[in-house]
């Protein structure tokens, strides 16, 4: 953790430097050595900080020592955000003045360009004499403790040398069975995955499969591939099996060797890799082999592609077996993802069965059963794990009493100290093989308590406030792509677990997740530093964890009501402040001593909107959280937070405009005024927020006008809607250069004039908005608002529709109260990826396009249609030629396109009371056996639908997916189709035995 805080440490000397020279802003002077000096020797102790976390970890003394070091580290840091805040205050203060003399505040000051006066700088620099006191004191308490450093002989990191042997124990292929409890299904499955033929990885490493077992330290990973390898079928498979332990070091030369050896060759007196490969092809051509590496570390698939080339000489269906705790492992040799096996934990009872062999080995049936109740209670705390079984099992083999075994159930895993030296050693090694910013962020988890959801978006913003991610580089948002990015490593290091995937995305995309308490207790004791720390610290009012958290994590969450706030000067270093919940009726006035805080929550209270001037003068806030507070109006001091990256004002009351002021916040990515029903508008300067990614404005419809400078904006992602209503209102044409927009879009458009010329200029503006050229909208919600009057055509609302053409990326597509008769064309085009359509209220639509063409639509549903009175057959999509002058047999008929809704598994058609015909296919089509329809169907609802009396027998007779079949509210289906013992039910349920009926 030292090497985190020194690091940002490091970066905050330097940009500070350089402010007060490019800002002409001298605030403390006679710092010049000191800073320089201080530059210098945290940069020659970071370079043996490695070294220095490896003793920590076994050595109570160097921890200790690394302890002191980064609390000194995080003095300065502090000292040094008050000589930061003491350049903001003084830049704002020094804008003020400048706006008060010539009587008005124009937005455009808030750039902080100016040149302060002599006189003022000087009364400034006074002042902040005491900033120049507390560098030069935690300087002099931090060079005592690097002074140490030289007594513990620490040595300089250095590149790991390839040749070196490591140090980790070897693993063999021997296993004893009696030993190993559960697994009977992971086996089964590995062992088909290797004595199985083909398999898709089999073409990515040119004829040879490669198939892994993935999992966090100490799971069982190795266990399990020894199970496999030992199994009966796979000897009769293989008749030549090699076992490597890889470890921590990949060497080519040393493992072509071992695969030499193990083959019964000899291997050469050579260290060169080329004349070593040859002679490992010369030895294994021709020959079905089973390899497996066990333990596998290395990404880089340099070392890996020479030794993979060499393989493929061996015999048809050879399989390679890899073991490793990284995914990305997994994938760079080669696997694809349905052949890697995510190791699971063991049960309560597995794990019971593991503890008890070893706990009660030496024990009489009597000692075994007193013991077995509260043996079982310790069993609970190994969550899963087998290591962690093992070791509290070899912990309590000498334990005798009942009071011993007790103690063990009471105490905390980190807290023990066989825990640390035989689990968590197992855990380091993954520990020790993420760089810095990622040991960092994983650490920092450790904060939340055991088995908490924790939320991936929330945590990556507080990893940024805690400075884990760095600065923003040229390109905005980078710090949310950097977070995603080591959040991605360490759940691919099997840190994490229960992963919640957000609903809609094709990719991957991780909502939440939460960390094995096991691993929740390996973090708390990387954080845990002292041992003894919590007990130093002495608050009279605030609880010694409460202190300890701000303290270590710079951290504090509160969620429970307080019923007199008050912040507490034990307090002030926090960085991150959560009081959400709270009840607070005031926001408490000691918040204004928090100058460090970059992070804050302070939704779901109610308090006067005065108070949020106090939180205005916490200039270094980049996180503010301020939905459902009742408030009323934002004051113009929002624009003194001008780090801001995040505003959420959602939920609230606003009954004004935001205050212009607001559009100084340059470094602004997200605003979220969201169901702010009575907010009357945006501010007019919106278009100086260039960062601005994110405007999240659904459910404010007081908001009819969004100012024209959104279309300046072009690194918006997000738009959640416009409203375009009329001359006057939002321009569909803004959204022109906005390709960058994604997620969702909705748009609410107002035909209602009847002037020619201004629906003209609505058309007109549906095609500047181009949306065919945002590829990377997924949800496209579009609303229409008016009506058809007498004598009016729909060629307008047509011609809209059409113009709104979206991207063939588009997934989801929703339409409201369209009144053309038709759908556009686009919607039918077989590019198009969309997953579902869903049509309410387009009551003029007449007719149905072809969209069985559609090869990816899984959802179609359409409601409140009072024009629809035919289906025809051209919706399938399916095209047929035959001769149609005479009786066609199935085999006359050539297809042209010969399969309708290959993935729909919803049919919904409801409140389409005129609707009297679904037009069948023919008979021919009906036999012909390369005619496919609707094979996912599973649900097809056709509800309220009174004119509709009978459906497509034909055409239904092809599905034979159909689970549920819902015709409520449909008088004449019902009474056709509501007796299972009529031919008319038969005639479909016969082809899908598990259907079931729904009705009135």
């Amino acid at each position: 953790m030292a090497d985190a805080i020194i690091s940002v440490v490091l970066n905050r000397l330097a940009a500070l430097m350089q402010e007060q020279i490019r800002s002409h802003v001298n605030l403390v002077r006679g710092v010049d050595k000191e800073v320089e000096s201080l530059s210098q020797e945290l940069n020659t102790v970071r370079n043996v900080l490695e070294d220095a976390e490896k003793k920590g970890c076994k050595d109570k003394i160097v921890k200790d020592w690394l302890t002191r070091l980064e609390n000194t580290s995080y003095e300065m840091d502090d000292v040094l955000d008050e000589w930061n805040y003491s350049i903001l205050k003084f830049r704002i203060e020094q804008s003020d003045d400048v706006g008060a003399a010539a009587d008005v505040v124009p937005p455009k000051k808030k750039v902080w360009s100016f040149i302060p006066t002599s006189c003022m700088c000087f009364k400034k620099v006074l002042i902040r004499h005491d900033i120049a006191l507390k560098i030069k004191e935690v300087k002099a308490r931090l060079d005592l403790v690097l002074a140490e450093k030289d007594r513990y002989g620490f040595v300089t990191s250095q590149p790991i040398d390839p040749s070196r042997e490591s140090l980790r124990v070897q693993s063999t292929s021997f296993i004893d069975l009696e030993e190993i409890y559960g697994r009977d299904l992971e086996r089964e499955d590995v062992v088909r995955k290797l004595v199985g033929e083909g398999g898709s990885s089999e073409e990515a490493l040119g004829g040879i499969r490669v198939i892994s077992i993935v999992g966090v330290g100490g799971l069982g990973k190795t266990t399990l591939a020894k199970l496999a390898y030992n199994d009966i079928r796979v000897k009769i498979c293989f008749g030549l099996k090699i076992w490597i332990c890889v470890s921590d070091t990949f060497d080519q030369v040393g493992i072509a060797n071992e695969i030499i050896e193990g083959t019964g060759g000899c291997k050469p007196k050579t260290d060169q890799l080329e004349m070593v490969l040859q002679c490992l092809k010369e030895t294994i051509s021709g020959k079905k082999f089973l390899l497996v590496l066990d333990d596998v570390w290395t990404e880089d698939d340099t070392k890996w592609e020479p030794l993979k080339n060499a393989l493929k000489c061996g015999g048809a269906g050879s399989k390679i077996l890899v073991t490793t705790r990284n995914e990305r492992v997994a994938i760079m040799m080669g696997t694809v993802k349905n052949e890697i096996h995510y190791l699971g934990y063991l049960s309560y009872e597995e794990c019971w069965l593991v503890l008890c062999r070893i706990a009660l080995s030496r024990k009489n049936k009597e000692e075994c059963e007193n013991f077995e109740n509260i043996g079982k209670e310790i069993a609970k705390k190994c969550k899963g794990l087998p290591l962690a079984a093992k070791t509290l099992g070899s912990l309590l083999r000498f334990k005798n009493t009942l009071e011993e075994w007790t103690n063990i159930l009471d105490s905390e895993v980190w807290e023990l100290e066989k825990v640390k030296l035989e689990l968590f050693p197992h855990l380091l090694l993954s520990y020790n093989e993420l760089s810095p910013a990622l040991k960092r962020c994983f650490s920092y988890c450790a904060l939340f308590p055991k088995d908490t959801k924790i939320n991936v978006e929330s945590l990556i913003t507080k990893w940024m406030a805690m400075g884990y991610l760095g600065s923003n580089g040229s390109n905005v948002g980078d710090w949310k792509l950097r977070g995603r990015e080591y959040f991605n490593k360490l759940a691919m290091c099997s840190l994490f677990q229960d992963f919640e995937k957000c609903p809609g995305h094709d990719y991957e995309h991780i909502k939440s997740f939460k960390m094995h308490d096991i691993i929740h207790d390996f973090a708390q004791f990387l954080r845990k530093n002292g041992g003894g720390l919590m007990k130093k610290i002495s608050c009279q009012t605030c609880s010694p964890l409460l202190v300890f958290n701000v303290k270590e994590y710079r951290s504090l969450f509160h969620y429970k009501k307080i019923r007199y706030p008050h912040l507490c000067d034990c307090l002030t270093s926090v960085r991150l402040l959560s009081l959400r919940y709270c009840g607070l009726h005031f926001i408490p006035k000691e918040i204004e001593k928090l100058i460090h805080l970059r992070w804050l929550d302070l939704g779901s209270n109610e308090f006067p909107d005065e108070d949020l001037k106090s939180i205005c003068k916490l200039y270094s806030l980049q996180f503010l959280w301020v939905d459902h507070c009742e408030l009323l109006e934002i004051p113009h001091e929002i624009g003194n937070l001008i780090h801001l990256k995040h505003l959420d004002l959602s939920w609230n009351k606003l009954q004004k405009k935001l205050p212009e002021s607001l559009c100084g916040l340059i470094e602004l990515e997200s605003l979220n005024v969201y169901s702010c029903g009575y907010l009357i508008g945006l501010p007019k300067g919106i278009h100086r927020l260039k960062n601005l990614r994110h405007l999240y404005n659904d459910v404010t419809r007081s908001v009819r006008e969004i100012p024209q400078g959104l279309a300046q904006l072009t690194n918006l992602v997000t738009v959640s809607r416009l409203y375009c209503e009329g001359r006057d209102g939002s321009k569909l044409g803004w959204l022109k250069n906005l390709n960058r927009l994604s997620g969702s879009l909705k748009l609410r458009i107002e035909i209602s004039s009847g002037d020619p010329e201004e629906e003209a200029v609505v058309v007109e503006d549906a095609r500047e908005a181009e949306l065919r050229k945002k590829m990377h909208i997924q949800e496209l919600q579009i609303s229409f608002c008016g009506s058809i009057r007498e004598g009016r055509d729909q060629s307008v609302w047509m011609d809209i529709i059409n113009a709104l053409e979206p991207h063939a990326n588009l997934k989801n597509l929703y339409i409201w109260d369209y009144k053309g008769s038709r759908l556009p064309g686009w919607i039918e085009s077989p590019l198009n990826q969309l997953r579902s359509i869903f049509l309410d209220g387009c009551e003029y639509i007449s007719s149905l396009p072809a969209l069985g063409k559609l090869p990816f639509l899984e959802s179609f549903v359409m409601q409140s249609n009072c024009r629809l009175r035919f289906i025809g057959r051209e919706f399938l999509g399916i095209e047929t030629r035959g001769d149609q002058n005479v009786e066609a047999s199935s085999t006359e008929t050539v297809s042209i396109n010969t399969i309708g809704f290959p993935k729909l598994q919803e049919l919904a058609i409801c409140d389409c009371s005129e609707w009297k015909e679904w037009e069948d296919i023919t008979r021919e089509e009906e036999d012909f056996v390369a005619i496919t329809l609707m094979p996912c169907l599973t649900k097809l609802a056709i509800r309220n639908c009174d004119g509709l009396a009978e459906l497509p027998h034909r055409l239904l007779r092809k599905v034979s997916s159909l689970k549920v079949f819902d015709i409520s509210g449909s008088t004449q289906l019902q009474q056709v189709y509501g007796d299972k013992e009529g031919e008319a039910w038969k005639s479909i349920s016969h082809h899908n035995p598990h259907l079931h009926l729904q009705h009135d």
